[in-house]
């Protein structure tokens, strides 16, 4: 959202008439439930903080420690291979080999080749940071294939009560229908918290969906990650790492529905009932027409905006920004036969939201130079019961065929229709979708096996 507060994504032009549909202020009724960690450390703050104002003091002695950089932990996961484990950069350059880009200033980042799952290099690929909207990534693998596209759920109040203070949104009201396409058309276009709470609802709650999202991610190898809020939305110990979030977005990246959603750059979505009153109908009204407003995705390297343009090649996939972890970015781009994903997280943003779009394409274009040069420093582990017996290929408790389809997975392919204006990355997808669908799992038949 442009309004650049917690949880929010500046992916869009500014303005009021953008924030009027991607932000979420609940009833104020419901406010002192959304927002009681916020008013705890708001309480502890001022009890701290008022005998130092009463005293007459102007010197905050925290301060100089805050500005101090966060650094890594010296002993990290090693899951992908020991040097993934190091703090630092980590890269084995070989002839030829053009040297990663200067001056990054995310505290973790990856390269990784999306096919192979050879990692060509990484920086504290390991440390487990807060992840913002990325999580998202794994909320749809996770859920995707529980629903149908065309099921239409009506939002009941109780849907949104939990959601954040000033969390991103769609624009979800409240005894309003919406088919599932449209939700995800929320989740993944305007990153909106309050869409993945509606699909929480329907899947059995935020509890039960972020222990399903943590249960799928220990499958995939992420052992980084641990959900607490599905959204993204700053929770205690809610994190991730460059690592688990590279290795979600290639998991999901092999489910079409889920490539469909992540490159779709605009999209129509339901508003207000458009005949007078714009209130709920009565079964005996008959059929009633919605209102519909554009919605334009807040991932500025897949369309180019602010300044920024738009990345060849590029399909997705995810980006986030909450106070806690920054803004955070994983993308997927293919160039001739090579496709990979690049993951950065929390670069310094004294230049705003751009530099970690930056710093990604730099990562991108460093990626496809140096392919073939380099020795791979780690891999990308395959989930659990992925490996294939020899002649075979497809992996055992893989469902799916050898297109990359599976079952419960095609009713989640979204519908040709109700989506518009998807960019250039849908070539991509169409010209990759074998690759990203099948030979990711299935022509890569020696796995490594996931260490700690």
């Amino acid at each position: 959202m442009s309004c650049g507060r917690p949880g929010g994504h500046p992916g869009a032009a500014p303005g009021l008439t953008e924030c009027r549909h991607t932000l979420y202020v609940p009833p104020v009724d419901t406010i002192r439930h959304t927002s009681r960690r916020t008013a705890a450390r708001t309480t502890v703050a001022a009890a701290v903080l008022l005998p130092a104002l009463l005293s007459g003091a102007t010197t905050a002695p925290a301060a100089a420690d805050e500005a101090k950089p966060p650094k890594p932990p010296e002993n990290m996961s090693t899951v992908g291979g020991e040097r993934l484990g190091l703090p630092g950069t980590q890269v084995a350059l070989g002839p030829g080999a053009p040297k990663v880009p200067k001056k990054l200033t995310a505290r973790s980042w990856i390269v990784a080749d999306a096919e192979s799952g050879d990692v060509l290099a990484a920086h504290n690929a390991h440390w487990r940071l807060a992840p913002a909207s990325t999580i998202k990534m794994l909320f749809a693998d996770t859920l995707l294939p529980k629903f149908e596209a065309d099921t239409v759920y009506e939002v009941r109040r109780e849907d949104l009560l939990e959601l954040g203070t000033n969390s991103s949104a769609v624009g979800i009201e409240e005894d309003h229908p919406y088919t599932v396409h449209d939700l995800w058309n929320g989740v993944f276009v305007r990153s909106g918290n309050d869409a993945v709470h509606v699909l929480a609802a329907m899947n059995g709650g935020l509890e039960k969906t972020a222990r399903e999202m943590n249960e799928h991610a220990e499958a995939l190898g992420a052992r980084d990650t641990h959900v607490v809020s599905p959204d993204g939305y700053d929770a205690e110990g809610q994190t991730s790492s460059a690592y688990d979030l590279t290795l979600i977005a290639r998991s999901g990246m092999q489910k079409p529905a889920f490539r469909a959603y992540a490159a779709t750059a605009e999209a129509d979505f339901p508003g207000e009932w458009a005949e007078e009153g714009k209130k709920k109908p009565k079964e005996d009204d008959g059929p009633r027409e919605r209102e519909h407003f554009a919605i334009g995705t807040t991932n500025r390297l897949l369309i180019g905006s602010h300044g920024l343009e738009p990345y060849e090649g590029l399909a997705g996939v995810k980006n986030g920004f909450t106070s806690e972890a920054g803004y955070t970015f994983t993308g997927v781009a293919q160039r001739g036969e090579r496709t990979l994903l690049v993951t950065v997280m929390h670069p310094d943003d004294d230049e705003g939201a751009n530099r970690v779009y930056e710093e990604t394409a730099d990562l991108l274009d460093w990626g496809f130079a140096a392919a073939g040069k380099v020795t791979p420093v780690g891999e990308l582990v395959p989930p659990r019961g992925a490996q294939a017996p020899p002649g075979d290929p497809t992996p055992v408790g893989d469902e799916k065929n050898a297109e990359g389809t599976a079952a419960g997975l095609t009713a989640s392919e979204p519908p040709a229709s109700g989506a518009s204006g998807v960019s250039t990355a849908v070539g991509l997808i169409a010209a990759t979708g074998t690759v990203l669908a099948a030979a990711v799992w299935f022509v890569h038949r020696r796995w490594p096996t996931a260490r700690d």
